[in-house]
């Protein structure tokens, strides 16, 4: 048998009544036991998060990581839908020079059937012709001035072009080359 535990003394706190019963031995022990098993469970807890943690950082580097190929992919193979336009253009192309005789007419049939299949891949991939008319006013961002020419057209509006442009999905490819009006003559 054990020896019956002595209550432990506690000191009243400043100006409060002194608790009505006195604590003992095996109440400390029991709340020691029972903050030990939270303390374990906390921890247990921690540990599982800590886990979690870990597992969610490497799924963020495995899906960043997957994202970097996925783009340099895209980047590499990005433009294989029109290169693959444009192969039976080529085809066509050295078609039309194997031939050894041929007319003017027949050339000029089979360039403007080579011209169609271009124009067919440009739609496909959508690249779309800069073709300012004279009278259209001068777009920057479209046009390219080359020279500003007295004229009886207001001026900031194209006179002539020189050369097409070319915008991919509405962006700039390559600006249309024009001569603008500077006014009156």
């Amino acid at each position: 048998m054990t020896a019956p535990q002595e209550p432990v003394d506690q000191a009243p706190e400043s100006g409060g009544p002194a608790p009505a019963e006195p604590v003992t031995v095996e109440a400390l022990q029991a709340e020691v036991a029972a903050l030990r098993a939270e303390l374990e469970a906390a921890q247990a807890t921690v540990t599982g998060q800590q886990d979690q943690l870990l597992r969610a950082h490497a799924e963020a580097e495995n899906v960043r990581r997957r994202a970097q190929d996925d783009v340099a992919k895209a980047r590499k193979f990005g433009i294989e839908s029109f290169a693959e336009s444009l192969v039976p253009v080529r085809d066509s192309l050295e078609a039309a020079l194997a031939q050894q005789e041929q007319t003017l007419d027949t050339m000029r049939e089979g360039v403007e059937m080579t011209l169609k299949q271009l124009t067919a891949a440009f739609e496909r991939n959508l690249l779309k012709e800069i073709a300012p008319a004279q009278g259209d006013k001068f777009d920057p961002h479209l046009h390219q001035a080359i020279s500003s020419v007295p004229s009886d057209q207001p001026a900031n509006t194209v006179t002539q072009m020189l050369q097409k442009g070319y915008v991919i999905a509405d962006r700039v490819l390559r600006p249309a080359l024009v001569m603008v009006s500077s006014g009156q003559a």
